[in-house]
């Protein structure tokens, strides 16, 4: 058994510094700080709108005279078409940097976001979250990456924590929204989706005013020395592309399985949590939402702890051990028909399922292509959700299917098995995600901001590093930095 554990932990390189995090901190620039929040800020307010649909489920059912089940089809539909996004976006932002395509497609966002607030028939609404699916679909690749590459190695464990959890902080902000502004407007749910289309209108304002992350302006600089024109970086960019698949294919297969456990466990533990709440166990709208905000507490405080974590005890290892905290708590997030106890069961279960997720950016990036950190990971993340999409439909047919007897205000009341089928699917996908990151791979602490660009001659393959490296081999963010400081 330690023998096992102790493959699981990466051996690291002797750091040439002593001075750990907080001095690390300290030696960020405010480019450095603005690019990272520049990324965090996107995918929050993307995911707010997101969840915005998940919280709304009883007001959109009585808009459009639907049963919850059918209105669960616009969460797949995102879901489906993200996919879409993330090939897209992804490859416009590995090929021409991080800057503009992340800025237009907060835009789209954006655009889609406010015209879901004006639709008026059910197929209007369908139509409008599909597109706002492909939209969303690029966000979290192009954030990751602009938000990670920036900062020094050290840091980019307890980063990737932070980063994924601005994905719960969306879901806590949206809850607040539709606790606190919701009720008191008749405009009900509507006045979700204004609230977060100018979130994202924020969002890209800030990021088209920042400069672009500091490896792509030193590999620009480089090719115009060269005299490559765009039309030759677009020819090189592709040859790399194919190089890249065809030497990676198997990783592909392999990060695109494990994204899809990990995006089963999250959908499977949030998209219908609040209907759970509200159907099985008879609470209140507000009181769901209560509960829904405790639980993404517990969400952003494991994800900045495991993210953190994971730069000592190894990617993988702490993935599991949170994974395994998932299981453990399962009892209290079903059994109880008190408010306080399942709600602590929320706090405990999000404390481990986005504990270990607060580890995948910076793992994803540091298993991807170097030259693709913003497509393989993304591609990866969103394909894994397609196969996903259907979480929260799965989960409301199930309930339906199976239904039960439970005592609420003092009265025997029919309801949907939600707990059950919730329970099952939780233990089941969380095995898998166990069994999935034993088997795969661990590249802690790479220094993929050393490594070329899509668009240069070589950049296909792992191992191609910058021509103006030092003898060392190591070129710090900090002094990438500086480049990007006088634009």
């Amino acid at each position: 058994m330690s023998r096992f554990i102790t493959n699981l932990v990466p051996k690291r390189e002797k750091s040439t510094s002593t001075s750990g995090v907080f001095a690390a901190i300290k030696s960020l620039t405010w480019i450095q700080w603005a690019q990272f929040i520049s990324g965090w800020l996107a995918w929050t307010c993307d995911a707010f709108d997101f969840f915005s649909v998940a919280l709304s489920l009883e007001m959109l059912s009585e808009q459009f005279n639907k049963p919850t089940a059918s209105i669960t089809t616009a969460i797949t539909l995102t879901l489906l078409f993200r996919s879409v996004g993330a090939i897209t976006f992804g490859i416009l932002s590995d090929r021409f940097g991080r800057r503009w395509p992340l800025t237009v497609n907060l835009l789209f966002c954006c655009s889609f976001s406010l015209a879901t607030s004006f639709v008026q028939t059910f197929n209007q609404f369908l139509a409008i979250r599909s597109l706002f699916g492909v939209a969303m679909g690029g966000i979290w690749g192009l954030a990751a990456s602009t938000s990670l590459e920036n900062l020094p190695v050290e840091l980019r464990g307890l980063g990737s924590g932070i980063v994924q959890q601005g994905y719960a902080l969306g879901y806590l902000l949206a809850a607040i929204v539709n606790l606190t502004v919701v009720p008191h407007t008749s405009h009900k749910w509507r006045a979700m989706f204004w609230t977060g289309s100018s979130m994202l209108f924020s969002a890209a304002v800030l990021r088209a005013l920042l400069p672009e992350s500091a490896v792509f302006l030193r590999a620009k600089t480089m090719e115009r020395e060269k005299g490559t024109d765009t039309s030759q970086k677009t020819k090189i960019f592709l040859r790399e592309t194919k190089e890249m698949l065809k030497h990676h294919w198997l990783l592909c297969i392999y990060a695109i399985l494990l994204m899809a456990g990990f995006n089963f466990l999250s959908h499977g533990s949030q998209d219908l949590y609040p209907t759970y709440l509200e159907s099985a166990k008879g609470f209140s709208s507000h009181s769901a939402t209560i509960a829904t905000i405790i639980g993404t507490c517990g969400a952003i405080t494991g994800g900045v702890i495991a993210g953190n974590t994971s730069q000592y005890l190894g990617r993988r290892l702490t993935i599991i051990v949170f994974i395994l905290l998932v299981g453990a708590f399962i009892p209290l997030w079903i059994l109880p028909a008190s408010f306080s106890a399942l709600a602590a069961g929320a706090f405990c279960v999000q404390f481990g399922v986005q504990g270990a997720w607060g580890v995948i950016p910076i793992q994803l990036a540091e298993m991807s292509p170097p030259a693709f950190r913003a497509t393989f990971p993304g591609v990866a993340y969103q394909l894994g959700n397609m196969i996903s999409a259907a979480s929260a439909q799965i989960e409301a047919t199930g309930g339906k299917n199976f239904e039960t007897q439970v005592m609420i205000n003092g009265k025997l009341q029919t309801v949907p098995g939600y707990a059950m089928v919730q329970g099952i699917f939780i233990g089941v996908v969380a095995a898998f995600v166990i069994l999935i990151t034993i088997v795969g791979p661990e590249n802690h602490a790479a220094h993929f901001e050393q490594h070329k660009t899509a668009f240069e001659e070589g950049g296909g393959r792992g191992h191609a590093v910058t021509e103006d490296e030092d003898e060392t081999g190591k070129r710090s963010v900090n002094d990438m930095d500086q480049e990007s400081s006088k634009v």
